[in-house]
């Protein structure tokens, strides 16, 4: 009998970290959103500005007088700053493995090897689609970004503007329509980054300056003095493809923003529970997809609590919240992705 001290030496502290840093490689959001100190506390306040101080000429000075007749010269004008209040909640995702024990039987075997991707890239996924379409995210966590974006009116559908380098490089002056880049500006922010569906590489690859007639936007990785590891560019920024299965096509083929306003934080380490006789369902159908005793098997049940916020501070260039938002969306419209 395999029991729960016999398996729980296979998680060393120096694995957990490695988890970490496996889900940190496969989620598009950490590699673009910032990450904050990990949380002393499961919710973290965080003081968004909602109002900008206001500074203004000063007529004349004291004592001068209007031509109105009265004396109110030379006072400097009073103003206001104000504060409110976002949430960082962190909640727990979790990630079981089903291990054969004759898996654990063989000494030659490296186990965590194995699995350690996988974890990572089911954990990274999981996170990924919450923020991405709010898919099984808690009510705790803001809205997504392309339900952020949508309410915020910055979507363009594919063919908006014409073809797909109007749509995302363009701005329709003769309408006042910002394309997908635009859409970001025109709010106050600068883009850092892109996050695009697969099926957008073919299309990206003939997206060239200049409505076609110029230079390749669209630069894949390892290219000129780019090394291999880097991301691939469109526009000078860099464009990660979503490939864990998180971005849902159909909704969103490309994703623009400032990431750095999305920040991220942990709440503790990794931890692990060992299930030896257990069963596990599918949450959808409630089918029985193993039974631990009967099969032979141990399973890992891995989960860690993360949080995620978009603070949206006031600028002086969008201060309408309602309309203001640090991401766009290029969606499919008509046209199928």
């Amino acid at each position: 009998m395999i029991t729960r001290s016999d398996v729980e030496a296979l998680v060393p502290e120096d694995v957990s970290k490695e988890i970490f840093k496996t889900v940190a490689e496969s989620s598009i959001i950490m590699k673009l959103g910032r990450k904050l100190p990990n949380l002393a506390a499961g919710v973290r306040r965080m003081p968004v500005m909602s109002a900008l101080p206001m500074a203004y000429f000063v007529d004349g000075v004291p004592g001068d007088v209007n031509p109105s007749g009265d004396n109110a010269v030379g006072f400097k004008q009073t103003t206001a700053a104000e504060w409110k209040n976002k949430f960082l909640y962190a909640e727990e995702i979790a990630c079981i493995v089903p291990i054969p024990i004759s898996a654990l039987e063989d000494a030659f075997y490296d186990i965590w090897g194995e699995i350690k991707p996988y974890i990572g890239e089911a954990m990274g996924a999981v996170f990924d689609a919450a923020v991405l379409h709010g898919t099984n995210a808690p009510a705790s966590w803001p809205d997504d970004l392309v339900l952020g974006a949508t309410t915020a009116g910055n979507v363009v559908a594919l063919g908006d503007l014409g073809d797909l380098y109007d749509d995302v490089m363009g701005y329709d002056a003769d309408t006042d329509t910002p394309g997908l880049i635009s859409h970001v500006e025109t709010d106050g922010y600068l883009p850092t980054g892109f996050v695009s569906g697969v099926t957008m590489r073919g299309r990206l690859r003939g997206l060239r300056a200049d409505n076609g007639a110029g230079l390749p936007l669209f630069k894949p990785a390892g290219e000129g003095m780019k090394p291999a590891t880097s991301p691939d560019v469109l526009d000078g920024l860099p464009l990660y493809f979503s490939t864990n299965g998180a971005l849902d096509e159909s909704e969103a083929l490309l994703i623009v923003g400032d990431w750095d306003k999305l920040v991220y934080a942990f709440r503790s380490d990794l931890t692990y529970k060992i299930l030896t006789e257990a069963v596990i369902q599918d949450p959808t159908t409630q089918q029985i997809i193993y039974n631990l005793a009967q099969q032979d098997m141990v399973a890992l049940r891995c989960y860690m609590r993360i949080g995620w916020q978009l603070p949206n501070p006031v600028n002086r260039i969008n201060t309408n919240e309602a309309t203001r938002y640090p991401f766009a969306v290029l969606t499919p419209g008509s046209v199928s992705p």
